[in-house]
């Protein structure tokens, strides 16, 4: 399992280089065909690269995705290492070390009928082109079962937020900002009072039970072309993170009813819900059978954690199917320098998801099942782009 880990850590896949993440693919395709003895089907959707290997008509779903957050040639700043039972190394937690688990337990399947695994190349930029892929599959399925990597301590993330982007310009005039200032119509100016009204959302829209529960974050602002013109546009990226369905809509609401507070300016809206919350009903059946699993197999008592960040895991559980999100490395860092597995949880956690895989396999019951697919239907969680909305204007 290490050596197979280290041939994934050393191909670099970027989420935004193509022929990096094409590359990555065939050699995670080479270790599944191995492992396997099955090859894959190679997509490419928009010039993304993804793999999946269909045995049969699809019960159970495996998913995980081989792309980093990580700018080609970081390998030279933060190499592959192997030290005290610690390996390091770009993507090596978030998520190849989940990828290596998820090919060496179904390796251990007596059959791997009924199966499906979808490896996806564009998950960290909010699977724009594997989405449709990933929730046709998932909503054929009895249980997803999500590789990335656990929660802190090595808890299962049995609920995430949902996520939402925007990006807000601001449309103004431009003049000179020493001879005729009052001429133009400062972009920077009401780009400022959009940023506090943007800030001031996520008290709107949670009460005084959960407040704290969303979060609607400005982050990337620019303004202005040169020191002495009247900026004629500005922008904001806004970061959006919510508990439940209501809140993502509640939210989309509010900045769909920002209005300019400066005379000339314009603004334009793009974006919108991205992944709809992974509500905790979608994991409790799967969790609970997990928890007895573990215990059979004397591991330490499992434990389950709600997390702020998305994965595909919120996409499965948005169609209606009981998913199970976190089941891949144990350790922490990432997408940030100390990036780290510990190597001695691997097998274990592999064997794990293979026991999973063969329970669902087998037609065991999971508790709530039927619930968690009429709670949430697809129809609650139609995906949006990040066209203008109509009017492109609010």
């Amino acid at each position: 399992m290490l050596a197979d880990l280290e041939e994934l850590v050393l191909c670099e896949s970027y989420s935004t280089d193509h022929e990096a993440v094409a590359r990555s693919a065939r050699v995670v395709g080479a270790l599944g065909r191995r492992l396997l003895e099955a090859e894959p089907e190679i997509l490419v959707i928009d010039g993304v690269t993804h793999l999946r290997w269909s045995f049969g008509p699809p019960r159970v779903l495996l998913l995980g995705h081989h792309d980093t957050v990580w700018p080609m040639g970081t390998l030279r700043e933060h190499p592959w290492s192997v030290r005290d039972g610690v390996a390091r190394g770009p993507g090596v937690f978030d998520m190849k070390a989940g990828l290596v688990q998820l090919f060496h337990a179904v390796a251990s399947l007596p059959s791997p009928d009924g199966l499906t695994l979808l490896v996806v190349g564009d998950e960290e930029l909010g699977s724009p082109t594997s989405r449709p892929l990933i929730e046709s599959i998932a909503s054929r399925c009895a249980a997803a079962f999500v590789l990335e990597a656990s929660a802190d301590g090595g808890a299962l993330k049995t609920a995430r937020k949902g996520i939402s982007r925007y990006e807000l310009t601001v449309h103004g005039r431009a003049a000179h900002a020493g001879l005729e200032p009052e001429l133009g119509a400062n972009a920077g100016v009401e780009l400022a009072h959009q940023v506090l009204a943007i800030a001031g959302i996520a008290a709107r829209v949670d009460s005084s039970s959960r407040a704290g529960a969303t979060s609607v974050t400005p982050t990337m602002l620019t303004a202005g072309t040169s020191t002495n013109t009247v900026p004629a546009r500005g922008r904001v990226a806004v970061d959006v993170r919510v508990p439940d369905r209501a809140a993502q809509l509640r939210v989309d609401e509010l900045m769909r009813e920002l209005t300019p507070r400066t005379p000339g300016v314009r603004l334009e809206l793009r974006g919108g819900p991205n992944r709809p919350p992974l509500d905790p009903a979608a994991s409790a059946g799967l969790f609970e059978v997990a928890v007895r699993l573990a215990a059979e197999m004397g591991m330490e008592p499992l434990r389950g954690a709600s997390v702020g960040g998305g994965s595909d895991g919120n996409f499965t559980a948005g169609v209606g199917c009981p998913t199970l999100d976190g089941l891949g490395a144990v350790g922490g860092g990432a997408h940030a320098a100390d990036e780290h597995v510990l190597v001695a949880e691997m097998p274990a956690r592999a064997r794990l998801v293979a026991a999973l895989a063969g329970y669902a396999l087998s037609g065991g019951p999971i508790k709530g099942a039927d619930t968690a697919r009429r709670d949430m239907r697809p129809q609650d969680v139609e995906p949006r782009d990040l066209r203008p909305t109509a009017g492109g204007t609010v």
